[in-house]
């Protein structure tokens, strides 16, 4: 086959992006993949290790999670983990530290009570947590000095489950093993094309042509995994137009060590935002990183202002989408909830503000203790339908039907990487009459844990509609 052309042409190799080279690359024989990146190295965006929670969602602290999602989610999960753990290099990939969802006051405690009773059947490590026993796993989140905090707490967590990923790291992994892969088969090529920005994309006779600055590739099956910058190029081939993006920022801030793993709050179910919560940095030994705020930025990349007239393309501003944002800033807590976002930002009273969100959690910290992280936190391209006159908080995907596909937020975020692979690999492999190895597949990253062989989703193939 002629340089520059591909049976699956692949942008961006974040880790979304490089997830679906890896399992393509191993487990169907699909001959020659390419991957196109903007920058020099893999995950240079949101799966860079500064810019997200570096959290595995497993569905079971989540509380905006019903049952039912939330098993998907640790379906998901799984899959990271049985790949992670199986690397030479694990430890610079995948973590354990403990984790816990903190309710606060009586209504937050009786929801968590009730959740225990419908989740714990399927997570047998989840535990329901009073004060005595956070204070053992988390003892800064129970007391307050020498006492413990007087406000009513529980908490539901586990202390021995892989919980935090690096997932620049694992997007390097995907990519060297994809080449490791490649390099056992003689007429199977893999190549990954750096400092690559994706112009234009138009549909050709026998599939795709993508231009780049002053090169061509040729693709049968194109797959664009670059967050907001996917719907651009979706909208070059005419898809996706009746979506908008609003692109939501995340800051956040260090502290001293106060917290031994991940403590999450409980979801304001009012708020389609994350809700703060805080966690060890995997890259930032003996510091606290508390998180995320929210705040709506008009570019599609945390600090590059040269996306912004690319938001401006996929933005598309027309009365449904100022219905939507009018819809949204007519809920008091949403409004309230902005407000308080955007002045989080205020260099002067930002600290202030923040100070009484993670106390919440760490009742004892100071002023003092906090630190705004410079540089840190990226970037959630959130689709706005404007057809339906909503805000979608879940996965953002445009299946076009004719072998190519467009992914702008994996749902929830990194954790999704090897699903969405997965889902995306079997539509690809269908468009081009392709095989996947299911044997080796289900051996590799569908195997169960030990612990949890009653607990068999192996068989589940979620579709790209109802993958979370």
């Amino acid at each position: 086959m002629a340089s520059n052309q591909y049976d699956l042409l692949i942008v961006g190799a974040g880790v979304s992006g490089s997830a679906l080279l890896y399992l393509s690359t191993k487990y169907s024989d699909i001959k020659h993949i390419g991957v196109i990146e903007k920058y020099a190295a893999p995950a240079r965006v949101n799966s860079l290790s500064s810019n997200n929670s570096q959290t595995l969602h497993c569905g079971d602290i989540e509380t905006n999670y019903t049952l039912d999602k939330a098993l998907k989610v640790q379906r998901a999960a799984r899959m990271l983990r049985n790949y992670a753990v199986a690397q030479a290099d694990a430890h610079h990939i995948i973590f354990k530290f403990p984790k816990m969802v903190l309710g606060v006051g009586e209504q937050e405690c009786s929801l968590l009570r009730e959740r225990y009773e419908t989740f714990s059947p399927f997570y047998p490590d989840l535990k329901l947590l009073d004060k005595k026993s956070i204070a053992k796993i988390e003892p800064m989140v129970s007391m307050n000095g020498d006492k413990f905090r007087d406000d009513e707490i529980i908490a539901l967590g586990s202390t021995d489950e892989y919980t935090a990923v690096n997932f620049e790291a694992l997007s390097r992994s995907f990519v060297r093993q994809a080449q490791i892969e490649a390099d056992k088969c003689p007429d199977k090529t893999v190549d990954v094309h750096y400092n690559e920005n994706v112009d234009h994309i138009r549909i050709d006779k026998d599939g795709f042509i993508v231009e780049t600055q002053g090169i061509c590739y040729r693709a049968r099956a194109l797959v664009a995994c670059a967050g907001g910058h996917s719907l651009k190029l979706a909208h070059d081939l005419g898809y996706g137009h009746h979506y908008s993006v609003l692109p939501i920022a995340g800051s956040y801030y260090f502290t001293p060590h106060v917290l031994n793993g991940k403590v999450y709050t409980v979801q304001n179910d009012a708020l389609p935002f994350a809700a703060i919560h805080g966690d060890p940095d995997v890259l930032v030994p003996g510091q606290t990183r508390f998180g995320p705020t929210a705040l709506v930025l008009p570019i599609l990349e945390r600090y590059n202002f040269k996306t912004l007239p690319d938001f401006l393309q996929v933005f598309r501003f027309d009365r449904r989408v100022a219905r939507v944002l009018w819809d949204l800033l007519r809920v008091k807590d949403i409004r309230n909830y902005m407000f308080k976002n955007m002045l989080f930002e205020v260099p002067l009273i930002r600290k202030w503000l923040f100070l009484k969100e993670v106390r919440k959690i760490v009742p004892s910290l100071k002023l003092g203790d906090l630190k705004f992280a410079h540089r840190v936190g990226g970037i959630r391209p959130q689709l706005i339908d404007k057809d339906h006159c909503k805000l979608l908080m879940g996965e953002a995907k445009i299946d076009t039907g004719i072998g190519s596909i467009f992914n702008m937020t994996p749902s929830p975020g990194g954790t999704s990487c090897l699903e969405n692979a997965e889902i995306d690999l079997r539509t690809i492999a269908k468009h081009l009459g392709a095989n996947i190895d299911e044997i080796a597949l289900q051996k590799d990253l569908l195997v169960n844990d030990n612990k949890h062989d009653a607990d068999d989703f192996s068989g589940i193939v979620i579709s790209g509609d109802d993958a979370a």
